[in-house]
């Protein structure tokens, strides 16, 4: 009987799935600041997302997609390293990363692969003498900003000096992206592609098309107004960029990830809709870290598929460098995500092999060991809405901790959740939490009494991956 069903699982995975293509082409789209429940199929009874939504009819949808932090930055270093960014010094918005990590755009180029950026970038300067631009990180092109932006962005091109590209911001990014996919086709060696695609939208402050913005006349609030107004825009242009993709013949063999960098900012459970997840933007509760994530990839994941296994941003360097063929440079180097292979081609992943760890860093007197690069490289040139240039932030730090870690972590398995630190001390001191996220996805019950002997591993294991993190953050990896 067993290898009956054995046999029937195989067929059913079969089935699901067929053979990923060697060297396949690769996206990874990400929103800013977008809710697990401001889409249309999470939900939301407002929102006008028929993209995203015809995706999680037709594709993958990943029903516990995690970002690596609550916030920005940190996120878009996971994706980009492979590792968590607490490992850079990458700690919350407009930390960077450090100039000697390894980036997923620089190990695919080496590869073989052209590489564009266009959007946010958020790690670092984007001007040209910044060793931190997308293009010093591995990026053949980009057409980027420092932080976040709006309509009419102004944005850098390959490290110049900003300039102000008319039009809603979604559709500018993705008009460049499609631009760089042109020209990439129309070589005569035709390499593979990496092509990162990361949205303003819709971090605040909100605006939109007219027509977007009437959209959602009904809401009594005219700020709700434009956010939605964003995020219908956005889901627009990923639309436009999978029609490029099918008019340029290489929709079937081309992965497209997408996903948020962290929870909604919204406090509001009336008007961000966020599932009614603990917490928001900021917070290692679920509504800070469970985001909308989605794979299309039409040559491999050929019918319909959900998943609950537990998904991390990090997994993304090491998922598309063992589909692609490709080894990581140094070996020895700490990744804190690991390889889905089993869950896009076949299906056949229903645990995640090993926790994830999360950390908003207690990062108060970094500074006195002194910054890492100096200001004057450090300062960004493309101004938001809220500051003229950024300063961005990063510090040495030759002493790694080894206790007393501060801040506020989780450390999630398949089904409980461990969170512990600052940000849930009452008058005994420092508390930790236990959540069975299987029987309470909501957080509503702490379990950590009843089940003692779960907190002691779970904090341990916690405790051992904090001094790893520590151990890189004091430039060991280096």
């Amino acid at each position: 009987m067993r290898t009956a069903l054995s046999f029937l699982g195989f067929l059913l995975a079969a089935s699901l799935s067929a053979a990923a293509p060697a060297r396949p082409n690769l996206i990874h789209v990400m929103a800013d600041d977008l809710g697990w429940g401001e889409t249309g199929y999470n939900g939301h009874p407002q929102l006008h997302t028929p993209v995203l939504d015809e995706l999680a009819r037709t594709a993958l949808r990943l029903d516990r997609f995690y970002a690596a932090s609550p916030v920005c930055s940190p996120t878009r270093a996971s994706v980009m390293t492979g590792r968590h960014a607490n490992r850079s010094g990458a700690f919350a918005p407009n930390w960077s990363t450090r100039p000697e990590e390894i980036t997923v755009a620089r190990i695919l180029r080496d590869a073989g692969y052209r590489t564009g950026h266009f959007g946010k970038w958020h790690l670092g300067a984007v001007k040209t003498e910044s060793p931190l631009n997308p293009g010093r990180m591995g990026f053949d092109e980009f057409l980027s900003h420092d932080n976040f932006f709006e309509m009419d962005p102004p944005l850098s091109r390959n490290g110049a000096p900003p300039q102000v590209l008319k039009g809603e911001s979604s559709a500018v990014v993705v008009d460049a992206a499609i631009d760089f996919l042109r020209r990439v086709r129309a070589e005569r060696e035709k390499k593979p592609f990496f092509l990162v695609v990361w949205f303003g939208s819709p971090h605040g402050p909100y605006s939109g098309l007219p027509e977007d913005i009437a959209r959602y006349a009904a809401h009594p609030k005219p700020e709700m107004r434009a956010r939605f107004a964003e995020i219908t825009a956005m889901d627009r242009a990923i639309g436009t960029l999978r029609a490029a993709l099918r008019e340029l013949g290489v929709a079937d063999d081309t992965l497209l990830w997408f996903n948020s960098d962290n929870g909604s900012p919204i406090a509001s459970e009336a008007d961000s809709f966020s599932g009614g997840w603990r917490g928001r933007k900021g917070e290692v509760y679920e509504g800070g870290l469970r985001v909308p994530g989605l794979v299309e990839w039409p040559a491999v994941i050929t019918s319909p598929r959900h998943s609950a296994v537990p998904v991390v941003t990090s997994d993304f360097l090491p998922t598309v460098l063992d589909l692609a063929g490709v080894k990581h440079p140094a070996p020895s180097r700490p990744l804190d995500g690991l390889s889905l292979r089993h869950l896009l081609v076949g299906g056949t992943m229903t645990e995640r092999p090993s926790p994830i760890g999360f950390w908003r860093y207690a990062s108060q007197g970094e500074n006195k060991h002194g910054r890492w690069l100096p200001e004057d490289i450090s300062r960004g040139t493309t101004p938001t809405t809220k500051q003229a240039n950024i300063l961005f932030q990063n510090y040495k730090h030759p002493d790694a901790k080894t206790a007393d870690f501060g801040g506020s972590a989780a450390w999630t398995d398949n089904r409980y959740k461990l969170l512990t630190g600052e940000s849930r001390r009452d008058q005994r001191g420092a508390r930790t939490e236990l959540f069975d996220l299987l029987a309470d996805p909501k957080e509503t019950t702490d379990i950590a009494a009843a089940h003692p002997e779960i907190v002691r591993r779970m904090t341990a294991e916690l405790l051992a991956w904090q001094r790893s993190v520590e151990r890189s953050l004091s430039g060991a990896d280096y």
